[in-house]
C-alpha cells in the first residue's frame, strides 16, 4: 500500500464505520446489548484508523484542491464545511458517549447517544461523499 492508496482506504474506513453505526443502532433497538457494544467499538476502531490514515496522508501530501466549477463546487464546499465542523465537534461527543456506556450509566449514555449517533453517521457518510467528489469525479 502506498501513500496514493490512503484516500481510498479512508473512504472504505468511513463507509465501514457508517455501516457499523447503523448495525449498532439496529442491534440496540433489538435489545442485543453485547452485539451493539461490539458494533459500536468496531465503528470507533474504524473511525480511529481513518483519522490516523487521514492525518498521515495530509501531513505528507498537504491539501488537495477540488477542481470542479459552478454548482458542483458550491455543493462540494457546503458538504465539506459541514463535514469538517461536525468532524471536530463529534470527537468529544463520542468520548462522552463511550465513557457513559463503559461506566454503565446507560440513562445518560442513551441521552447523548441520540445526538452522537446521527452526527457521527453524517460525518462518516459525508466523508465518503467528499472522497468521491474530490478523487472520483
Amino acid at each position: 500500500m502506498s501513500l496514493r492508496d490512503l484516500p481510498t482506504l479512508n473512504a472504505i474506513l468511513n463507509a465501514t464505520s457508517a455501516l457499523l453505526l447503523l448495525t449498532g443502532f439496529i442491534l440496540i433497538k433489538a435489545g442485543r446489548r453485547s452485539a451493539h457494544r461490539l458494533a459500536m467499538l468496531s465503528a470507533l476502531a474504524c473511525s480511529t484508523l481513518f483519522l490516523t490514515s487521514y492525518l498521515v496522508y495530509h501531513w505528507s501530501v498537504g491539501s488537495v484542491h477540488f477542481q470542479g466549477q459552478g454548482t458542483i463546487r458550491t455543493v462540494y464546499f457546503t458538504i465539506l464545511v459541514t463535514h469538517t465542523v461536525l468532524a471536530v465537534a463529534i470527537l468529544p461527543l463520542i468520548a462522552m458517549t463511550l465513557s457513559r456506556a463503559l461506566q454503565q450509566r446507560f440513562d445518560k449514555h442513551r441521552r447523548i447517544a441520540r445526538v452522537t449517533l446521527p452526527l457521527w453517521a453524517y460525518v462518516s457518510v459525508t466523508g465518503v461523499v467528499v472522497y468521491v467528489m474530490l478523487y472520483r469525479l
